[in-house]
């Protein structure tokens, strides 16, 4: 994170937030990290962001150093924090860029609040409309968080280099690291209580986007992850699926772009800054 970053708490909800503060000039943009993540996972970005916009990331609820409630994690409750974080921000109007789950929290948000979204940026995801394909026992037991409570610190990172592969740095390692809490004798615990990841889950599964783009009024930007070569059966079903996914609203949105980010992960802020914050500020100027 870049010194002139500022950490800070704000009340909204009945909940404390917590959110980074990047500062800059320009239209205000709110980035709204997925499930299981955290601020921090734009950290690579938003500074690269910060000479075209006014930038802050938020801590959504359940997720790391905000509040952690019991429920709440529906869509509804999701986009009321956030109603309620602007409003106590004094932001009037933004463009909400949001990844994987945060992406489609940020369109349910565009559709409630239409007068207060000046553009939506899809980072893979806002798109995700995963219970048209998989039954809820199947979406259960895929996404389930692994268990991690207890794993030891460097075990972890030894494990991060594998998983992340061509995505690993020392950043992005450092940066994972924040969706953990590292107690004292070394071990490591999810920020994100499992039964909240779960909540998480099921509304996400529930959801259904291709429903809510004809109502988006403002601009798009849709940024799709393709990994380099689909080497599974698995794999290739689920990028077909999304290529079904953003034709559709390519077709109903009034006004949208799509710029495939190739040879990358899901987490395109951690693999693929620099390509992201020039692809933003691209559409930026183009939507002026």
């Amino acid at each position: 994170m870049m010194p002139h970053a500022q950490e800070q708490f704000i009340t909204a909800n009945n909940l404390n937030f917590h959110l980074i503060d990047w500062g800059g000039s320009g239209e205000w943009l709110i980035l709204l990290h997925g499930l299981a993540s955290q601020t921090h996972i734009w950290d690579l970005v938003a500074s690269r962001l910060s000479d075209t916009f006014r930038v802050i990331a938020i801590d959504q609820r359940g997720h790391g150093l905000s509040d952690k409630p019991d429920g709440g994690y529906d869509f509804a409750t999701i986009t009321a924090d956030l109603d309620a974080i602007l409003k106590a921000l004094k932001i009037d109007r933004a463009v909400l860029a949001g990844h994987s789950w945060g992406g489609n929290v940020a369109v349910q948000y565009a559709v409630d609040h239409p007068d207060r979204v000046s553009g939506l940026i899809l980072i893979d995801g806002g798109f995700l409309q995963i219970g048209d394909r998989l039954d809820w026992p199947t979406v259960e037991k895929f996404l389930e968080p692994p268990d991690l409570i207890g794993t030891p610190v460097d075990e972890f990172r030894s494990s991060m280099k594998m998983w992340m592969g061509a995505a690993w740095s020392p950043e992005a390692e450092a940066i994972t690291l924040q969706n953990f809490e590292v107690r004292a004798d070394g071990a490591i615990a999810p920020r994100l209580h499992k039964s909240n990841h779960m909540q998480v889950v099921r509304a996400l599964w529930e959801h259904r986007p291709s429903e809510l783009w004809a109502r988006v009024a403002c601009p798009v930007l849709m940024i799709p992850a393709a990994s380099p070569e689909p080497h599974d059966e698995r794999t290739r079903d689920t990028l077909e699926n999304k290529r079904r996914n953003i034709a559709t609203a390519e077709e109903k949105l009034a006004r949208s772009q799509t710029i495939w980010m190739l040879d990358t992960i899901h987490d395109i802020p951690l693999h693929k800054p620099v390509e992201l914050a020039e692809a933003i500020k691209t559409w930026q100027v183009f939507t002026r």
